[in-house]
C-alpha cells in the first residue's frame, strides 16, 4: 500500500462494547503495548478495510487514525461517553413506591 492508503485491520474488545483497535494489517498487533492488550482483552477481528483520508468512519477522522497507525502502530478507540440523561436510567429506583 502507498502512504495515502493503509490496509487496516480492526479488532473489537471482548471486555467492553464499542472499544476498538485499528492496526496496519501487515504489521498486526506487534506494536501494541502489552499493558493495552491486557486492558483490551484478547482482540477479536471485526473488519478489514482499505483506509484512506477521505474514508468516513463512525467516530473518528480517518486522517487521525492513519496518522496514529503510522506514528504509534495502532489507533485505540474508546467507547463514547454516556450522556448524563442516560446515566439517570441506572440511578432510578427499581421498585415501585405507592
Amino acid at each position: 500500500m502507498t502512504d495515502d492508503k493503509i490496509l487496516c485491520e480492526i479488532y473489537k474488545s471482548p471486555r467492553r462494547e464499542e472499544m476498538y483497535l485499528y492496526v496496519d494489517k501487515r504489521r498486526g498487533l506487534a506494536e501494541v503495548p502489552e499493558a493495552l492488550l491486557e486492558r483490551f482483552g484478547k482482540p477479536q477481528a471485526a473488519l478489514t478495510l482499505i483506509l484512506t483520508e477521505d474514508k468516513l468512519l463512525a467516530r473518528a477522522k480517518a486522517a487521525d487514525v492513519m496518522a496514529a497507525i503510522r506514528d504509534k502502530g495502532y489507533y485505540f478507540q474508546l467507547p463514547p461517553a454516556r450522556e448524563e440523561y442516560m446515566l439517570d436510567l441506572y440511578r432510578a429506583p427499581t421498585e415501585a413506591r405507592y
